[in-house]
């Protein structure tokens, strides 16, 4: 239960944060998402910071917009526990964290631009040299 009636639940949060992640991934708007689904921008902010809870209704038709199953949203949802609500996800969420920033997401566009395998590979490679150099 949430400490606070006006406090966002963390699972609308975490909806709000991917709805976020994929628009940006897109080079979506809020205006454009707005228009795809006949609300206010200042609407769809509300939803990405999970201050107002997306229907069911409204979240398959967000998902129509974004071009992502409803199931997208609640990937890697751990299942609720007896908790402040704090753990209630699973680890992708620093994944999807930084995947919504601008350095995750111009990084997912430069790559997805390499079209040859061996090279994505020889970089996936250094990344991974790189992460073992500094933990």
């Amino acid at each position: 239960m949430r400490p606070n009636k006006k406090d966002p639940s963390p699972i609308d949060v975490e909806v709000g944060r991917r709805i976020r992640m994929r628009r940006r991934i897109l080079g979506m708007s809020q205006t454009t998402l707005a228009e795809g689904l006949n609300v206010t921008f200042q609407q769809v902010q509300k939803y990405e910071k999970g201050k107002n809870r997306v229907g069911a209704s409204r979240l398959q038709s967000v998902a129509d917009c974004l071009d992502v199953p409803v199931s997208f949203f609640f990937e890697g949802v751990a299942e609720p526990r007896e908790t402040n609500g704090e753990e209630i996800f699973g680890a992708g969420n620093d994944l999807a964290g930084f995947l919504a920033t601008g350095e995750g997401i111009e990084l997912n566009r430069a790559f997805s631009r390499i079209k040859d395998q061996r090279t994505r590979l020889k970089i996936i490679g250094l990344v991974k040299s790189l992460v073992g150099a500094y933990s």
